[in-house]
């Protein structure tokens, strides 16, 4: 099954976006995803400020 999710609220902290979006059980979830090229790193997260932390403390491994 594929995930359709709507994303809202999305930030951009350095190569990193931040979104919300309601998983199948209606519950908030929040995605840190990294889209430097073939970096590959991406999260779902319970917290907002869990995400942002994510994100502001994410260094790729590819350079």
């Amino acid at each position: 099954m594929s995930a359709n999710r709507r994303f809202r609220n999305v930030v951009r902290i350095g190569p990193v976006q931040v979104g919300t979006y309601y998983d199948d059980r209606g519950r908030e979830k929040h995605t840190a995803a990294c889209t430097a090229p073939r970096c590959g790193f991406s999260a779902d997260y319970d917290s907002r400020a869990a995400a942002e932390l994510a994100a502001h403390t994410h260094r790729c491994p590819v350079r």
